[in-house]
C-alpha cells in the first residue's frame, strides 16, 4: 500500500495544522475478536489474551477521536417515512423464510484454525428468521442484506486481522477499505481469505485500492453465484432515514444492527497509515494520536491522514465492521462503513467501541470509485491546486469557510481565478464551513470533473465553475 510522504504544495487542498479529530480505521485481531466473543457467551470461558494495549487519544477525554471500524452503510432514495410497502414486505418475508439456516454462519466456521483450542468463540446462530409470521422492518431488510455480506479474514507474517466487506458481483468482486487489506497500511501482499455468509470459503486477490478514500474492490477466486448487493442514490438521503449495519463486528460474522441517519455531508479527517503519498492534507499533522496494534505486539504510527465525506449514523458500528455494509429502509446499500468516533475511553478489550457515532462512505462514491477500480485498477481523485485552511481560524476572522492560502500556477483554482486570500464557502452544491469540507469535496469527485464553485473575495460573493486537476496517488 502506498505510504505517506513529504508533501507538495502543487497538490494543495490540505490544511497547514491541527490534528485530526478522527483516528484511522483499525482492524481486530483474531485473537480480540475471540477474547470478545468468548468473554459474553454464557456457555463457557477461555484464558484472557496479554498483550492487546488499547489505543490512548493524544486528546482529552471531551475530544471526539474517531477510530476506523467499518460496516456496510446503504441509502434509500426518497425513504423519509422509514417504512416498507406491503408488496415488499411480504416478498421479503418469503425471502427471509427461504433464508432460514443458510444465512448466520459465524466467525468458528470461518476461521476456527486462527483461534487456540482451549477457547470458546460463539456463532451468530443457525438462522435468521425461526417464525416466518412475526418478520418485523428490521428482520425483512437482514434477511435481505446478510447473503451479500462477507467476513474476510487479512494476514500478513505474524500479523492478522478481520473485517467486513459487500459483495458487487455474482462472480466475486467484493467492496472493503483499504485499511481492512493492507492491515492499516502494514502490507500491501496479505493473505486473504473470504467467508460467505452461508459459510463457503473462498482464496481473494486484491484488484485495487484506493487509500484516498479508504475503498478497495478485491476478487474471491473461482466464485460463482453469489447475491450482489443493490445500491441505492446516497444523495436522496433524508436525515432520520431508517439505517441497517451489517458486518462482522469483533470477528461475529452475520451481525446487523439499526439506526438513523444522523447527520449528511459530514466531513471528516483520518489519521492514516495507508494515506496516499505525496497528498498534501498530510502537511503539519505530525505524529497521530493513535498508534494501531493487531493483537501481535507490533505498533506503528499513522504518518498522513485522508479527508472524507461521510454520512453519520447511530448505527452501533465497532471494531472489524470496516468496510460492512449501511444500508436504508429497502435493504439497499447506502454506505460502507469507515469509522466511529470515540471519547477516548476503551472497553475490556483494549479497544474503544461503538458510541452511537459512526461514520460510512457514501453509495455514490463507493459506486464510482469501485466501478474504476474494476475497470482500471486504481480511481482518481480531484485536485484544486491550492493550500487551504480554516478562514475561521484567521485573524480578524468574520466568516466560516476554506481560506485559501496560496494558489498553484497554472492550477485548477488558478485557472478558475481564485486567488490567496478568497474564502470558499460552496463547492459543487455542497456548502463548506472548513478546510477539511472543501477537500474531502474535491476528493470525492474523479480527476478532470468541471464543479461549481462560490467563494468571498473583499466581502462580494463571486461565483465560478472549476475543473479539477487529477490527485497524483
Amino acid at each position: 500500500a502506498p505510504s505517506a510522504g513529504a508533501p507538495h504544495a502543487s497538490q494543495g487542498d490540505g490544511a497547514y495544522a491541527a490534528q485530526p479529530p478522527y483516528t484511522a480505521p483499525r482492524v481486530p485481531s483474531y485473537a480480540e475478536a475471540s477474547a470478545h466473543a468468548a468473554s459474553t457467551t454464557p456457555y463457557g470461558t477461555h484464558p484472557a489474551h496479554a498483550g492487546h494495549p488499547g489505543h490512548p487519544g493524544a486528546q482529552g477525554p471531551s475530544t471526539p477521536q474517531a477510530h476506523t471500524e467499518g460496516g456496510n452503510q446503504g441509502s434509500a432514495p426518497g425513504q423519509s417515512s422509514g417504512q416498507i410497502g406491503a408488496g415488499k414486505v411480504v416478498g421479503i418475508m418469503v425471502a427471509a423464510a427461504l433464508v432460514g439456516g443458510a444465512a448466520g454462519i459465524g466467525t468458528a466456521a470461518a476461521g476456527a484454525s486462527f483461534f487456540p483450542q482451549s477457547q470458546t468463540v460463539v456463532t451468530t446462530g443457525p438462522s435468521i428468521v425461526n417464525n416466518t409470521e412475526s418478520v418485523n422492518q428490521t428482520t425483512a431488510i437482514a434477511a435481505k442484506v446478510v447473503p451479500s455480506g462477507v467476513t474476510i479474514s487479512v494476514t500478513s507474517g505474524s500479523s492478522g486481522g478481520t473485517g467486513s466487506g459487500v459483495v458487487l458481483t455474482a462472480d466475486g468482486y467484493v467492496v472493503t477499505n483499504t485499511h481492512v487489506v493492507t492491515l492499516d497500511g502494514e502490507t500491501a501482499d496479505a493473505t486473504l481469505r473470504v467467508t460467505t455468509s452461508d459459510g463457503k470459503v473462498y482464496a481473494a486477490t486484491i484488484v485495487g485500492t484506493d487509500p484516498t478514500y479508504d475503498l478497495a474492490v478485491i476478487k474471491l477466486t473461482d466464485a460463482s453465484g453469489l447475491t450482489p448487493i443493490e445500491f441505492a442514490a446516497s444523495s436522496k438521503l433524508n436525515v432520520g432515514d431508517p439505517t441497517v449495519a451489517d458486518g462482522a463486528p469483533l470477528g461475529l460474522s452475520n451481525t446487523v444492527t439499526t439506526g438513523i441517519v444522523s447527520a449528511l455531508n459530514r466531513s471528516i479527517q483520518i489519521a492514516s497509515s495507508a494515506a496516499p503519498e505525496g497528498d498534501p492534507q498530510e502537511q503539519g499533522q505530525g505524529e497521530s494520536p493513535f498508534q494501531f496494534d493487531f493483537g501481535q505486539g507490533q505498533q506503528q504510527s499513522a504518518n498522513g491522514s485522508i479527508s472524507i465525506v461521510v454520512i453519520q449514523t447511530d448505527a452501533a458500528i465497532n471494531p472489524g465492521n470496516s468496510g460492512g455494509a449501511l444500508v436504508n429502509g429497502d435493504g439497499k446499500l447506502i454506505g460502507i462503513n469507515v469509522a466511529i468516533a470515540s471519547t477516548g475511553g476503551s472497553n475490556s478489550s483494549g479497544q474503544a467501541g461503538s458510541i452511537g457515532v459512526g461514520f460510512s462512505i457514501p453509495s455514490d462514491i463507493v459506486k464510482r470509485v469501485t466501478d474504476e477500480i474494476i475497470s482500471d485498477g486504481k480511481a482518481t481523485h480531484g485536485l484544486l491546486g491550492a493550500m487551504v485552511g480554516d478562514a475561521a481560524a484567521q485573524e480578524n476572522a468574520t466568516m466560516v469557510g476554506a481560506y485559501i492560502i496560496d494558489v498553484t500556477p497554472g492550477g485548477a483554482a488558478a485557472s478558475a481565478g481564485l486567488k490567496k486570500g478568497d474564502i470558499v464557502t460552496s463547492f459543487n452544491g455542497f456548502p463548506i464551513t472548513n478546510a477539511t469540507d472543501l477537500t474531502a469535496q474535491v476528493r470525492a469527485l474523479a480527476g478532470g470533473s468541471t464543479a461549481p464553485i462560490v467563494y468571498v473575495r473583499d466581502g462580494k460573493t463571486v461565483s465560478a465553475e472549476v475543473t479539477l486537476g487529477t490527485l497524483t496517488q
